[in-house]
């Protein structure tokens, strides 16, 4: 049974290691090749230059050229390995220390530690590069695990309201309390409606995030989404004595989109606008050419929208009045939706207001079919 030499363990020793086989194969190569040629042609220079050559002499020229050879093959092999080991070491210390750097941060992130970072060493454009993925994975799951557990705690508070309501309800008509009419449970059907709207939405809007929905894509008038969605939408708001209006530019280009998907988004745009605009009001969705696609816009003359919450009415759970909008029946990430369903047809969602009492308009963006 054959012995297997120990590997080399590290990167330098791997490196010298690599370095010596190619030495050592240029070493024999430059031998053979010497060993070869070498001779005769010394021979020749030597018959060219003393035209006869006593045996004697040519034996001692021989082991002269031979020693020579030797000596000046001892020296480069010599200074050859002195070089890979300087090259080896120096490879090792702008390679290894990056990687060692990168493994401790792979190590920290696969242990839960998603705030680790390492900085780029300037020395190499490819270690470089992995450095930034590296740092890129690491932020976008510290982004992930934070938003887990902010969907964690707002559904655990989302969920706590109705589930007490129904808690209440349920052990006052055990403790004969409340007595079971009409009202007791057209209050647990409402609360409970409230929780299968919640985990409906829930369910979908994380589809929508890790691109897990179906779409059913197909070219469509951007006129008739609009107008399909403004007639499903009028009862509600002929109930309330809002005015609703619909409108679309001549020549709009078509889309490709999921009608039902998108219809969805306008529905909660149209409800969302709906709960904000008292009796009397007025609601116009509208439908304009975009640079690249086509522009449908919501307007509402409703509550208006203060500046700092602008920026967050797309995030899971947010209410700029949390009080009001739970009172009205909102989930609270109907606006997280739409989001989520415009950016799978590859579009924006924006909102807009002046500020409190001078309405808010909300602007989808589709790029053209």
């Amino acid at each position: 049974m054959t012995a297997r030499l120990p590997r080399p363990r590290g990167l330098a020793a791997r490196l010298l290691v690599a370095q010596l086989l190619v030495i050592a194969a240029g070493a024999a190569t430059l031998v053979l090749a010497a060993l070869a040629a070498g001779p005769p042609l010394f021979r020749d220079h030597v018959k060219m230059a003393l035209d006869t050559v006593d045996p004697a002499l040519q034996r001692h020229l021989d082991d002269a050229f031979a020693g020579a050879a030797g000596i000046a093959l001892g020296i480069s092999t010599a200074a050859a390995v002195a070089a890979a080991a300087a090259v080896s070491l120096l490879i090792t210390r702008r390679i290894a220390r990056p990687l060692r750097d990168l493994g401790a941060v792979a190590a920290a992130v696969a242990a839960g530690d998603y705030t680790t970072r390492m900085t780029p060493t300037g020395l190499d454009p490819e270690l470089d590069a992995l450095t930034g993925a590296v740092n890129t994975m690491a932020a976008a799951l510290q982004a992930t695990e934070t938003t887990r557990r902010r969907l964690l705690a707002d559904a655990a508070h989302e969920l706590r309201t109705p589930l007490a309501t129904i808690d209440a309800y349920l052990e006052g008509l055990a403790d004969g309390i409340r007595a079971p009419g009409q009202d007791t449970w057209d209050i647990l059907a409402t609360q409970t409606a409230r929780l299968r709207r919640l985990t409906d939405d829930i369910a979908l809007v994380s589809r929508a995030e890790e691109g897990q929905l179906t779409m059913h894509k197909v070219t469509v008038a951007p006129a008739d989404l609009v107008t399909a969605a403004v007639e499903a939408a009028r009862p509600g708001y002929g109930a309330k004595g809002v005015r609703l209006a619909a409108h679309a530019d001549a020549g709009l280009p078509d889309i490709s989109a999921d009608p039902d998907r998108i219809g969805q988004v306008l529905a909660v745009l149209l409800a969302n606008a709906l709960r904000h605009t008292p009796p009397g009001g007025c609601v116009v969705a509208a439908a304009h050419p975009a640079a690249r696609g086509v522009r449908i816009a919501v307007t509402d003359s409703g509550d208006g929208i203060a500046a700092e919450h602008l920026p967050h009415l797309f995030e899971r759970f947010y209410r700029a009045d949390g009080a009001r909008d739970a009172a009205r029946g909102g989930s609270g990430i109907g606006l997280t939706i739409a989001r989520a369903l415009v950016s799978a047809h590859g579009g924006t969602i924006t909102a807009a207001s002046a500020g409190p009492g001078t309405g808010a308009s909300f602007t989808i963006t589709l790029p053209a079919g």
